[in-house]
């Protein structure tokens, strides 16, 4: 089904997050639309868990906050002794605990949709390895083991040129990060990709700008004057063809020379403010920070159509649907 279907056009596509659905997934690749797999799914498979995996955490933590009265409970009916956990019981429970309660955390804050989200995955990443996955000489072997497979399995999964070239993009344009996650052996690549991907967008803009519209009521035609014969005569004050090129580059270096900001600030505040010293380059930003880390934000909505369209309101015409979904996500 073509996007336009939807009143979308496929030229303003930047890229699609999605589950890893194996019918989405074929769906993207036969159409050749630029994806991201939900960071969220990622995580969860790369803990293998069966059902939702942040639950399971939550009720092996409560578990072990409320060992001791439910050993005393199990303990006191002896119908039920078989059942008080052991110490390997205990173990294997504490150590899947430590590995994988930290990440927890990340995938509630990587799921929001009021907030840029896609330029953190390469610094959680980033984090993952070097601290929250990294084995620690006090852990079991098995909590290593977790830790290992995990980020073993979200490596391989980010590894690829497309992705990477994605995520290194949107976290160059977020300035709290800047250049910092990106790999200095790629980094001339990314700036000169960052160059060629705004001047097509700044040529776009100036297409779909079109000419100016001419003026209904002509005012009428003046004589001309003395000057008037020496305009189209005058020497041509036409730009370098290099100039516009040249501007862009100005401004991604400016852009390089700004600090960090601080982890917690707004990147669109930052951009909404700053977009009149970076006209150009915050066409980028828009572009690639309103990618979303993960699905989540959609099957939001698609739980609140779900609370719409029920057996009872179950002939509702489908604009009708849309208004209703919009009201219950923005009032």
């Amino acid at each position: 089904m073509p996007l336009s279907s939807w009143g979308l056009s496929e030229e303003r596509l930047v890229c699609m997050t999605t589950d890893s659905g194996t019918n989405i997934i074929k769906a993207l690749k036969d159409n050749n639309w630029p994806s991201l797999q939900c960071f969220g799914h990622r995580l969860h498979n790369a803990i293998e868990s069966p059902t939702r995996w942040g639950s399971r955490q939550k009720m092996i933590e409560r578990f072990l906050e409320q060992e001791k009265a439910i050993t005393r409970v199990l303990g006191a009916d002896k119908k039920m002794r078989h059942l008080v956990p052991t110490w390997q019981d205990l173990e294997i429970l504490e150590a899947t605990n430590k590995a994988v309660k930290p990440l927890q955390d990340f995938t509630d804050a990587l799921s929001g949709e009021s907030y840029v989200s896609v330029s953190c995955i390469k610094p959680v990443l980033h984090l993952f390895k070097t601290s929250l996955l990294l084995p620690e000489e006090e852990d079991l072997e098995l909590t290593k083991t977790i830790k290992a497979n995990i980020m073993r399995y979200l490596e391989s999964k980010y590894c690829d040129l497309e992705k990477e070239e994605l995520l290194d993009m949107a976290t160059l344009l977020d300035p709290r990060f800047h250049t910092t996650y990106i790999d200095a052996s790629k980094l001339e690549v990314v700036k000169k990709r960052a160059v060629s991907e705004i001047s097509a967008l700044c040529n776009s803009t100036t297409e779909e700008a079109g000419p100016s519209a001419v003026q209904e009521n002509t005012p009428p035609k003046k004589k001309m004057t003395l000057g008037a014969f020496f305009k189209n005569s005058a020497p041509s004050t036409t730009p370098h063809p290099h100039s516009e090129k040249t501007k862009i580059e100005t401004e991604l270096a400016t852009y390089f020379l700004i600090p960090d900001i601080e982890p917690d600030t707004d990147p669109l505040e930052w951009w909404k403010l700053h977009q009149p010293n970076f006209p150009r380059l915050s066409l980028l930003a828009k572009k690639y920070l309103s990618i979303p880390a993960t699905s989540a934000p959609s099957e939001r909505v698609f739980s609140v159509g779900g609370g719409i369209v029920t057996c009872n309101r179950a002939c509702l015409k489908p604009e009708v649907v849309d208004r209703l979904i919009f009201l219950a996500k923005n009032v």
